[in-house]
C-alpha cells in the first residue's frame, strides 16, 4: 500500500471518529511500553512547560539608579499579559492563522483534514493545517525546549508522528488555558523576524511603540510576516511584506474584525515601518564606557553560579553598584588626562565606597574607549580589576609602614635616610656598582639626613623605608599587603608559573617590595585604600546591589563576611601618617591646581625607569587609586605632558595620577565632605615611643627590668649634661626605627652633670621644637660619649 493511501485512510479515520485519543496511539504502534510511558511522559512535562508559557526574555543591567545600562539575552523577547496587546493585533491573528481559534478545541480537525486532502490532490502545499495551539506547540518546542540542533530538528521534523503529537499536546492545553491566555502566549513566543521574538519586541523593532499601540495595518503587517519572518523582511522584501498586510487586511475583513471600507483605506497606506529595525545591544558592548564594570559584574555573578547562559534564558534585573556621578567623573578625568587612543598607554581607576560591613564599588573605568575597534585604541580586556603593568611603586611603602606602626612606631618616629643603603639578605642588585650578594637602594632626590615616619609617606625616600622593611621582615608586610586587600597575590603560579607573588617575595625575602616593582590589580589596590579608610576593615569589593527574577523574587547572593585586617589603631595612624602627601608632600602640586583642601590620606607612586605610576587618595567616603601603565606589547618608560611612551620617562605618581584624582573627587561631593580620624598623642608616640617615655626619669635597673619583661634586649650608655641625678634614664631609644619583638633598646643613663646653659636667641626662646625639650649637650663630650655614639651611629 503507497504512503498517499495510507496517509489518506489515516485522515478519514481520525475525522470520521472525531476525537484525538485514537490519535495520540498512531505514532506508537510498533513501539514497547517503556518507550510508550517515556514518551507519554516527555509529552506530560512539554505540556506542564507550555502551561507555563514561559521563554527566553531579556535580562536588564542596570545602575544604582535604576538606569539600564546593558542587556542580555538568547532571544530578544519581552513578554507581556493579554491586557498589554492591542485587540487589533490579536483579531490579525487569529484572522489569517486561525479563524475557527474560538470555536476549535485546539486542533482543527475539519480543517486539518481538508487541508491534507488538498494538500496530496495537488502534490504539494496548498493549505496550512495548524492552528494557533499547535502553532504555539511548534514555536515552544523549538524555541524553548530544544537544547540543541537535534531537539530542535525533531521540533520541525515533516512527520506523521511528530504532528500527531503536536496535534494531542494542542488539544490538551484547551483543558487547562483560556483561549486568551494560549493566545498570548503564542504571540509572546512567535518569531517576527529582525531578531524579534514576540509581539512587544516586534512592536519596539518595527514601529518603536509598545504592543499594547499598535495599530490595526500595524498589526497587520506583523501578523502577516510571522508565516516566514525570514523571507517577509520589510527591510529586504518591502513589495512582499505590503502584499502580504494587505491579505491580512482582507481576512480582518472577512472575519469581521473590520469592515471592508476600512481594510481598503488602510490597504492604501505606506507600511509606516522606522527607517531601520530597532535592535537592542546585546551584552556588555551596549554599555559604553560602563562595560568594564559591567564585565567585572558579570565575572563576579558568574562565580556566585549565576552563569551568563542563565541571564540570557531568563529574564533577570541585575542592579549594580555603579553610581552614574561617580562613574562619569572617573571616565572623564581619565581621559582628560590620559587620550583614548595613545598608543601603548592606559589610565585605570576604580572608585570603592568605604565602610565597615560593605565594599560597594562606585565606579570603574579605563581611559580605553570600551569596545572591538582595536586600530582605534578600543579594548574589552579588564584592564581595571586584572594584575596589569610594572608595579604601584612607592605606594607600597605603606604596608611597611603599617608594619612598623603595628610594632610600636609612632608619626614621629625618626627615621635615618641615607643617600644609599647596601642590605644583606634582601635579594640583589638595585642601584650601580652594588655588591655581591647585597642589595643596593639609593634615592631619587636629595632629603634631611633623619626624617620622620610621617614625613618620609610624604617624601617617599627609597632608603628609609627598605631600613624599615628590613627590620619588620618581608614576610610580615607581603601578609599586610595580602590583608589590606592584595588577595590575589596569593593566586598560585602567579609569579613566575608555580608561586604566588607572596610566597615568592617570602621565600626570596625580597625587600624590593617595599617599592612595588610587581604587577597590581588597580581594584584591589583601591580596596586597600578603602580597608584602611574604614578602620582596618576588609570587605570584599562588591558590583551587584541585588539580582531579582522575572517574577520580582530576590536571588540570593553568597557574600563573604567583612574581617578585620590590622587594629583599627593602626589603620587610623597609617591614615593620619599618609594626611601630609597633599599638603606638602609629593601630591602637593596637584592638589593645589584643583584647589583641593579636604582631608585626605595619599600617597604617589613611580616604578623603576617610569614604566608605570599611580596615586593613592582617600577619606572616610571615597577611595581610589589612578593607575597609568603600558598596556600594549611592550613595556617601555612613560613620559608626562601628555603621557605617552617614550625613551627616557618622567612621569611620576604626582603628576597625572594625582591629577586624575583630584580632578576626578572635586566632582564628587561625598570626596569633598570626607574625614580623617582625629590624631592624638598616641598615634605621634606610637606604642614603642609611649613605653620608651615610660621609663624616662625612671633608675637603670627598674627601666632594664620594665623592658626586658616586654621581650627587648637593653644596653646602656651614659650621658653627660642631662639635669638629672646620676644613675637615671635620660632618654631611652630603639637601636632602629623600630621596636620589633627582640629589639635592642639603648638606655641613655645620666652622669649626674649639668649642663651650663646656652643663650636663647632673641624672641625665639619658645618657638618650634616639642615643649619640655632636653637642653643641648655639652660641648666636651667625653671618650665614652664619642665611642657609644660612634656605635649608635653604625647600628642606625
Amino acid at each position: 500500500m503507497s504512503i498517499t493511501n495510507s496517509l489518506t485512510k489515516l485522515v478519514a479515520s481520525t475525522v470520521a471518529a472525531g476525537m484525538l485519543g485514537a490519535l495520540a496511539l498512531v505514532p506508537l504502534a510498533g513501539i514497547s511500553g517503556v518507550a510508550v510511558a517515556r514518551t507519554n511522559e516527555t509529552m506530560q512535562t512539554n505540556l506542564s512547560d507550555l502551561t507555563d508559557g514561559r521563554g527566553p526574555g531579556v535580562t536588564t543591567i542596570t545602575d544604582s539608579t535604576d538606569q539600564p545600562i546593558a542587556y542580555i539575552y538568547a532571544q530578544r523577547r519581552f513578554e507581556v499579559t493579554g491586557e498589554q496587546i492591542s485587540q487589533p493585533m490579536k483579531d490579525a491573528i487569529v484572522s489569517i492563522e486561525d479563524r475557527r481559534f474560538y470555536e476549535h478545541d485546539g486542533v482543527d480537525l475539519q480543517g486539518f483534514g481538508r487541508a491534507i486532502v488538498t494538500n496530496l490532490l495537488a502534490g504539494g502545499v496548498e493549505q496550512g493545517a495548524s492552528t494557533i495551539n499547535q502553532q504555539y506547540v511548534k514555536n515552544f518546542l523549538l524555541l524553548v525546549e530544544a537544547t540543541d540542533e537535534a531537539e530542535q530538528a525533531a521540533a520541525v521534523e515533516t512527520s506523521i508522528p511528530r504532528k500527531l503529537r503536536e496535534m494531542k499536546m494542542a488539544s490538551d492545553l484547551e483543558s487547562t488555558l483560556t483561549k486568551d491566555e494560549i493566545l498570548t502566549r503564542y504571540l509572546n513566543i512567535v518569531p517576527f523576524g529582525n531578531g524579534a521574538y514576540g509581539v512587544e519586541a516586534a512592536a519596539r523593532t518595527y514601529f518603536g511603540t509598545s504592543a499594547a499601540e499598535l495599530t490595526i495595518p500595524q498589526s497587520a503587517m506583523l501578523a502577516g510576516i510571522v508565516q516566514s519572518s525570514s523571507y517577509l523582511n520589510p527591510y529586504t522584501n518591502h513589495d512582499a511584506v505590503f502584499e502580504r498586510r494587505n491579505t491580512v487586511l482582507g481576512a480582518m475583513a472577512d472575519a469581521g474584525a473590520i469592515s471592508p471600507e476600512e481594510a481598503t483605506a488602510y490597504q492604501q497606506e505606506p507600511l509606516g515601518v522606522l527607517e531601520s529595525p530597532q535592535g537592542l545591544a546585546n551584552g556588555c558592548i551596549g554599555a559604553g564606557d560602563r562595560g568594564f564594570f559591567c564585565d567585572y559584574a558579570l565575572e563576579y555573578l558568574a562565580n556566585q553560579g549565576i552563569t551568563q547562559e542563565m541571564l540570557a534564558k531568563d529574564s533577570y534585573t541585575i542592579k549594580l553598584t555603579l553610581d552614574p556621578q561617580v562613574q562619569d567623573a572617573a571616565r572623564a578625568a581619565v581621559s582628560s588626562h590620559v587620550d583614548p587612543s595613545t598608543p601603548g598607554v592606559a589610565e585605570v581607576v576604580n572608585v570603592v565606597q568605604p565602610g565597615e560591613d560593605s565594599r560597594n564599588i562606585l565606579a570603574i573605568a579605563s581611559s580605553r574607549n570600551y569596545g572591538l575597534d582595536l586600530e582605534a585604541g578600543e579594548t574589552m580586556l579588564p584592564q581595571a580589576t586584572s594584575r596589569v603593568g610594572n608595579g604601584a611603586g612607592s605606594i607600597f611603602k605603606i604596608f611597611t609602614a603599617a608594619a612598623a606602626i603595628q610594632a610600636g612606631a609612632g608619626l614621629d618616629t625618626m627615621l635615618d635616610v641615607p643617600a644609599r643603603y647596601e642590605a644583606r639578605g634582601l635579594g640583589t642588585g638595585g642601584a650601580d656598582n652594588c655588591p655581591a650578594n647585597t642589595y643596593c637602594v639609593e634615592n631619587a632626590g636629595t632629603y634631611a639626613p633623619r626624617m620622620t615616619l610621617q614625613d618620609a609617606l610624604a617624601k617617599s625616600p627609597n632608603t628609609a623605608f627598605i631600613e624599615m622593611i628590613e627590620q619588620v621582615g618581608v614576610d610580615t608586610v607581603v601578609d599586610l599587603s595580602v590583608k589590606l586587600g592584595l588577595r590575589s597575590y596569593t593566586d598560585e603560579g602567579s609569579f613566575d608559573g608555580e608561586s604566588s607573588i607572596a610566597d615568592y617575595m617570602k621565600d626570596h625575602n625580597l625587600g624590593s617590595y617595599t617599592l612595588g616593582p610587581t604587577a597590581v590589580n588597580p581594584l584591589e589596590l583601591s580596596n586597600v585604600a578603602a580597608t584602611i579608610a574604614s578602620g582596618g576593615t576588609w570587605c570584599e569589593p562588591n558590583p551587584v546591589i541585588s539580582v531579582h527574577d522575572r517574577d520580582g523574587n530576590e536571588v540570593y547572593i553568597d557574600r563573604p563576611e567583612c574581617e578585620r585586617a590590622i587594629d583599627r589603631e593602626t589603620a587610623n595612624a597609617l591614615a593620619v601618617g599618609m594626611s601630609q602627601d597633599t599638603v606638602d608632600g609629593t601630591a602637593a602640586n596637584a592638589a593645589r591646581m584643583y584647589g583641593w583642601s579636604a582631608p585626605t590620606a595619599a600617597k604617589t607612586g613611580t616604578t623603576e625607569s617610569n614604566q608605570s605610576s599611580s596615586f593613592m587618595g582617600f577619606n572616610s567616603n571615597f577611595a581610589a587609586v589612578p593607575y597609568i601603565y603600558n598596556d600594549g606589547t611592550s613595556t617601555t618608560p612613560l613620559c608626562s605632558g601628555p603621557v605617552r611612551q617614550c625613551s627616557d620617562g618622567n612621569l611620576f605618581g604626582g603628576n597625572e595620577p594625582a591629577q586624575t584624582w583630584f580632578n576626578m573627587a572635586t566632582n564628587v561631593s561625598a570626596a569633598t565632605q570626607g574625614t580623617l580620624p582625629q590624631t592624638s598623642n598616641q598615634y605621634r608616640l606610637g606604642t614603642a615611643g609611649a613605653l620608651l617615655n615610660n621609663v624616662v626619669g625612671q633608675s637603670e635597673a627598674s627601666a632594664r627590668r620594665m623592658l626586658e619583661a616586654e621581650g627587648y634586649t637593653v644596653t646602656t650608655r651614659s650621658e653627660s649634661g642631662s639635669g638629672r641625678p646620676r644613675g637615671t634614664v635620660v632618654s631611652a631609644t630603639p637601636q632602629g626605627a623600630v621596636l620589633i619583638d627582640g629589639a635592642t633598646v639603648i638606655l641613655n643613663i645620666s652622669d649626674g652633670t649639668s649642663p651650663a646653659p646656652s643663650p636663647a636667641p632673641a624672641e625665639e626662646n619658645n618657638t618650634g621644637g616639642d615643649a619640655g625639650a632636653s637642653p643641648p649637650a655639652a660641648s666636651n663630650p667625653t671618650l665614652e660619649d664619642a665611642i657609644n655614639d660612634a656605635i649608635s651611629q653604625f647600628f642606625r
